[in-house]
């Protein structure tokens, strides 16, 4: 599963006026990633609001998704949530069309145990159709999925093949590195330990603010690869600010308000979601002009 090495974007749905899905959008914006240089594209993820998205919507973004990219990049889907019998019987039922594989969030408020959240990965294990790589994201379903748990799970089933690691942890990300088994990803779930867990010996990100930037992001997480780090550190620096601002007031209103800015799509999220604030939206655009100078 060489195809998950490299930069990966976690999509934004954007939406119209009224929040219905704009389909017109998302395909520019998986056009602009493509174009940009991203290695492959993540569908409803946190990012995508897929907890506000009805089944009929979820399908939509899926099949917009797919016809945009045509077959150019590999797919990956969403499929998550703390209540496993359900999740066995949709991984059992969906229409995965051109996807290659499922990214699925360690279950949110709950608070299983360890062997809860092993028991729980082991029945989306035996159930899915397509590969799986785990999430997990402590800040956002209050348990942290161990290293002795994920390295459990990487050994036990052959269709685990990866992690989306936002513990924002250098030190267990480095435990994941040296315990997991031969080809297992390592992948940045958090923008700000992306260059770092590559050059550790990671696979590469899910980025949020790579969508938006996608060269840049890019160009700095296949220098990290190659092990050129005094460059990818350069480029990590010039985004730092850039990775700061797009969670200062929640995900994704800030990375919506680039897209924005760059006139891809507008900036409206669904409640209890709201829209970034004036301020914060000045901040994001001088930002991305700036940037936007540096590299010009």
């Amino acid at each position: 599963m060489e195809r998950f090495v490299g930069t990966g974007v976690a999509l934004v749905t954007p939406f119209k006026d009224d929040l219905s899905i704009d389909t017109k959008a998302l395909q520019e914006i998986v056009e602009y990633n493509i174009a940009g240089g991203v290695d492959y594209l993540v569908a409803l993820g946190t990012t995508a609001e897929s907890v506000t998205l009805t089944k009929n919507e979820k399908r939509l973004v899926m099949q917009t998704i797919s016809l945009a990219n045509a077959g150019r990049l590999p797919l990956v889907v969403g499929v998550g949530g703390n209540n496993t019998m359900a999740l066995v019987k949709e991984l059992q039922t969906m229409d995965f069309m051109d996807f290659e594989a499922v990214l699925s969030v360690s279950p949110a408020y709950n608070k299983p145990t360890q062997e809860g959240i092993y028991q729980h990965f082991k029945a989306l294990s035996e159930a899915s159709p397509l590969p799986i790589i785990l999430y997990n994201v402590p800040s956002r379903t209050g348990s942290n999925m161990l290293p002795q748990t994920t390295i459990r799970l990487a050994k036990d089933f052959g269709t685990i093949i990866g992690i989306k690691e936002a513990c924002a942890d250098q030190i267990q990300i480095d435990q994941l590195m040296q315990q997991k088994p031969g080809g297992f990803h390592i992948i940045s779930g958090d923008d700000f330990t992306a260059l770092s867990t590559v050059l550790a010996g990671g696979s590469g990100v899910i980025s949020v603010l790579g969508q938006g930037l996608p060269e840049a992001f890019s160009r700095m997480i296949n220098l990290g690869l190659q092990g050129d780090s005094e460059p990818a550190y350069e480029i990590h620096q010039s985004l730092l600010d850039g990775m700061h601002l797009i969670f200062e007031e929640g995900n994704p209103a800030g990375i919506k308000s680039i897209f924005e800015h760059l006139k891809l799509s507008k900036a409206g999220v669904r409640l209890p979601l709201v829209e970034a604030s004036d301020v914060l939206k000045s901040k994001i655009g001088q930002f991305v002009r700036n940037l936007e100078l540096v590299e010009s």
